[in-house]
């Protein structure tokens, strides 16, 4: 953010390339140059020249000699790196939440799933499946947030959109998953309100083992 707390055209531009990115109009993999980038995000070109070194060194996208920038291609050792990387934040930051987040709090975030999980067993909706989405992203940048340490959550951000990137079609939240996905938040969940960290620890552990899985194929 700028100093006025508006975004520059640079962190718009940056919004952006990630919004076309989980749109699918920007595939992994893919060759852009700067004016397809400028065509896609709809951004000036001065906004995406700047925007470049940022998305170099988050590691989105790559300069290939003789053939331009590369989207992040999505591997083996990009899940491998990606789901570790989570596992890390994640279970520092359970803690964490476990020792420090406020009752209320916590009693709110269960809330919300149970009710979620609720509609889900009588059939899951578009509206449904786009609430509990968000709902399982802000649910994991809220432990993150609550570390209250900005490289953390700019580091776990990052790797976020990697994660997204990943096997789309197995690591977002599709109808068929809601329930399963709603259950093992609320292992999570029921181990914060109860303040037992080792049961949230070996609950988030199995949920990003789950996904880790799922992204692999396994």
């Amino acid at each position: 953010m700028s100093r006025m707390g508006s975004p520059t055209l640079r962190e718009k531009a940056y919004e952006a390339f990630k919004e076309r990115l989980f749109s699918r109009d920007i595939r992994p993999g893919q060759f852009l140059s700067q004016r397809e980038l400028v065509a896609v995000t709809g951004m000036p070109l001065g906004a995406i020249r700047e925007l470049i070194p940022r998305l170099e060194a988050d590691g989105l996208i790559k300069t290939v000699p003789q053939r331009g920038m590369q989207v992040a291609h999505v591997d083996i050792d990009l899940i491998r790196n990606a789901f570790q990387l989570r596992l890390i934040l994640e279970r520092e930051a359970t803690v964490e939440f476990c020792r420090s987040a406020p009752d209320e709090l916590v009693s709110t975030l269960r809330e919300e799933h149970v009710s979620v999980q609720r509609e889900a067993e009588k059939g899951v909706t578009p509206e449904l499946l786009e609430r509990a989405q968000h709902m399982d992203w802000m649910f994991h940048d809220t432990m993150i947030d609550s570390m209250g340490n900005s490289l953390i959550s700019s580091v776990y951000r990052v790797n976020s959109i990697k994660i997204r990137l990943i096997r789309q079609g197995d690591t977002r939240m599709l109808p068929e998953l809601v329930t399963s996905v709603m259950r093992e938040h609320m292992r999570i969940l029921d181990a914060l309100v109860a303040r037992d960290e080792r049961a949230a620890l070996e609950a988030i552990e199995a949920h990003i083992d789950v996904a880790r899985r799922r992204a692999l194929g396994v």
